[in-house]
Formats: structure tokens, C-alpha cells, sequence
């Protein structure tokens, strides 16, 4: 039996190497023959470098930024002098992990400090960006990042306007640099987000809770990116709020794409691709893929790492099976989006606490339970 492990990490208990790991010991525990293949995922949000370690050997480089909030912090991102390619992960300047619960406030937050990673790596000799997005704490539709690579958003009367989910709402003109420092660059951002960049399904109303925002801010949030996408349209006659994936890190994918022209790809087909994994399908019977997150719920069918992995499977014609710590949406609904089997590893006669802090023994446990069950009577 060939087994594929793409799994996410369980956050707050157990790395995705972790995950790994567990599911590995109790696939053989259960069958000791099992050949084990294994993809370190990242879905393009926080993670994504050491994913993308795991596949090729990279410089580290360290730049002076920002943190989402404005304050000095010192980031890091990968680079290939080789094909003059840097790795950049939003989370590492713009992440909602690097503020406390008592400071998350979406008004205030801008993705500014990554920006001025990129710029970093844009003068170091990169051709090539790829940002992988995701555990973004914005919502300012990439304004940040435009910014700091020479845009200008102003107001009505002419002044600047610091790039903030809160002055969304203000910007009546985008101006750029003449000689832009990313002209000939080329822009790729690594996301499993379907989301458009407004309404109901949109950055705000689905990610901005999360981010610190209340009803009335996910509103003004919301306004604010529609007239954004207004204003971009008739400024620059380019029109991408309604594309799958634009409101992906509080619609900083929708900036990507619009000031510098970027490139989607989803981060499980991106990394697919650097682990050699469509060679490995065509040469290698595979039996089934399994996947999983700390918890499944409505965003996952949105596009999140599982989402990749059962478009893979259906794409392949192998089982997926998804092991999470909380399902929070139907089984039967995730059934009939191409998963064979959703596995919940939380005990239910134990508190919530208790399946955190063993999870990787209860993912284990469950994983063995479930094949041990396939065999025949």
C-alpha cells in the first residue's frame, strides 16, 4: 500500500512535521508494509518558508521592517542566487502572530512591512517574488506593499493616505514612481484562498472577525475595498475584484495583482511542484492522500490547504482522507466535494484542552483505528 501524507500543521499543537510523523507511526502500526510518501504543505500562509526549505537550499536573508502595527522588527525571507528568485512570507512582517489578542485591530494593521521586504530583495537582484500569503493581520488590499514599492494613494484633496484598512474608504487617486523599482519584476503569490475581494464571500466579512474586527468594521472594511476596486478602475482601467483569490490576506492578493501584475498559483500546486510530486503520481501507484488541519469548517471549501489536496485527489482518482482535531461543517458536505473520509480526533469525554495537548497521539491512535477497520473480517 502507497500512502501520500500532504498534512497541515494542528495550530497550537502539532507542527505539520508532527502531523506527519503521527499519521506515519499509526499507518504502519497498522500496516507495517506501507510505503510512505510525504509533502511538507503550506498552504501559503505562515509556514510557507520552511515549506519551501524542505526542497531547495536557499540563503536566509534578515531585512530591518516593520510589524503589521508600524513598530521596528527584523524579518527574514529566502533567496536563490541562482535564478534570482526570493521567498517572501507575508506572516513574517504582516502576520496576525506577531500581535497580541489585545492589539489585533484590522483598522489600524497594513502589509507596509513586507513591502519593504520585497523592496529589500528587489535591490539584492530578485527577478522573481513569491510571496506566499496567509495569517495576514490586514485588511488593505495590498495598499501596504504598493506603498512601499512606490505607489501613492491619496484623498480627495490631494494628501497621502498611510495604507490602513481604515483609509480604504478615503482614496480618490493612485499615483506611482515614474521609474518604479518593480518594473520588469515578476510577481507570483502562492494562496489557496478563493475568496473575491468584496461582499458576503470577501476578505472583510470572511476574514476580518478573526483579524479584531466588529460588525460595523467589517462593514466600513468591506466599503472600503469596494471603492478601492472604483477607484483602481477608473485610474488604471484594470478591474480584478471579482477574480477567485483576490481577497486572500485581507485582500492583499487583489493588490498583487493589480500593481504589479501578479501571478496566482495555489500553494499546495506550488508545492506539488518543487517536491516532484506529478512525477511521482505517474510512475507510482498511490492508494490514498492524507491531509488534515487543526480544524475543518465553512473555509476550507474556500480553498484552504485541504481544499488543494481533494482537487488533487479528484484530479488523480485517489482517496483523500482528512484528519482534523474539530470538524466544524457536515461530513456529508465535504464528502460530496471529493473527500472519501473526514477523521475527528477530539474526545468528546475529554475536554478541549485534552485533545490539544495529545493530539498527536490521538492522531495516531485515530489514523491506526481507521485502517485497522479497512481490513477484512
Amino acid at each position: 500500500m502507497n500512502i501520500l501524507l500532504i498534512p497541515d500543521k494542528f495550530k497550537g499543537s502539532v507542527t505539520a512535521e508532527g502531523v506527519v510523523k503521527a499519521l506515519s507511526q499509526g499507518i504502519l502500526k497498522s500496516a507495517p508494509r506501507a510505503e510512505i510518501f510525504k509533502v511538507m504543505a503550506s498552504d501559503g500562509g505562515d509556514g510557507f518558508l520552511d515549506a519551501v526549505q524542505n526542497y531547495i537550499s536557499l540563503e536566509r536573508a534578515e531585512v530591518e521592517t516593520i510589524d503589521p502595527l508600524g513598530r521596528p522588527i527584523k524579518a527574514y525571507y529566502l533567496y536563490n542566487t541562482i535564478n534570482s528568485t526570493a521567498y517572501v512570507e507575508l506572516a513574517k512582517a504582516s502576520g496576525i502572530e506577531l500581535l497580541s489578542t489585545a492589539e489585533l485591530n484590522v483598522m489600524e494593521t497594513s502589509t507596509i512591512g513586507t513591502g519593504i521586504q520585497i523592496e529589500d530583495a528587489i535591490k539584492r537582484g530578485a527577478k522573481n517574488i513569491i510571496i506566499g500569503l496567509g495569517g495576514s493581520a490586514t485588511n488593505d488590499g495590498g495598499t501596504g506593499i504598493a506603498q512601499a514599492l512606490g505607489y501613492r494613494f491619496l484623498d480627495t484633496k490631494g494628501n497621502e493616505l498611510a495604507p490602513k484598512g481604515k483609509n480604504l474608504s478615503l482614496i480618490s487617486k493612485i499615483s506611482k514612481k515614474e521609474h518604479p523599482i518593480w518594473k520588469g519584476i515578476s510577481f507570483t503569490a502562492v494562496n489557496d484562498v478563493t475568496n473575491p475581494l468584496f461582499g458576503k464571500e470577501g476578505a472583510a466579512y470572511v476574514y476580518a472577525k478573526q483579524k479584531g474586527a466588529d460588525g460595523i468594521q467589517i462593514e466600513t472594511l468591506d466599503n472600503g475595498l469596494r471603492n478601492l476596486a472604483r477607484v483602481v478602475q477608473n485610474e488604471m482601467g484594470v478591474d480584478h475584484a471579482e477574480l477567485p483569490g483576490t481577497g486572500a490576506a485581507g485582500g492583499t492578493a487583489y493588490g498583487l495583482k493589480t500593481f504589479f501584475n501578479a501571478e496566482f498559483i495555489s500553494g499546495i500546486e506550488f508545492l506539488f511542484k518543487l517536491a516532484g510530486i506529478p512525477q511521482l503520481l505517474k510512475e507510482t501507484p498511490v492508494d490514498y492522500i492524507i491531509t488534515g488541519e487543526g480544524k475543518i469548517d465553512e473555509q476550507t471549501l474556500h480553498g484552504k490547504l485541504i481544499k488543494g489536496v481533494m482537487d488533487i485527489g479528484l484530479q488523480y482518482q485517489i482517496p483523500v482522507i482528512a484528519v482534523c482535531g474539530k470538524l466544524d461543517v457536515a461530513a456529508d458536505e465535504l464528502k460530496k466535494k471529493g473527500l472519501k473520509e473526514v477523521l475527528e480526533i477530539m474526545d468528546a469525554s475529554q475536554p478541549m484542552q485534552y485533545s490539544m495537548d495529545n493530539a498527536a497521539k490521538l492522531i495516531e491512535k485515530t489514523i491506526y483505528n481507521y485502517f485497522e477497520q479497512q481490513k477484512p473480517a
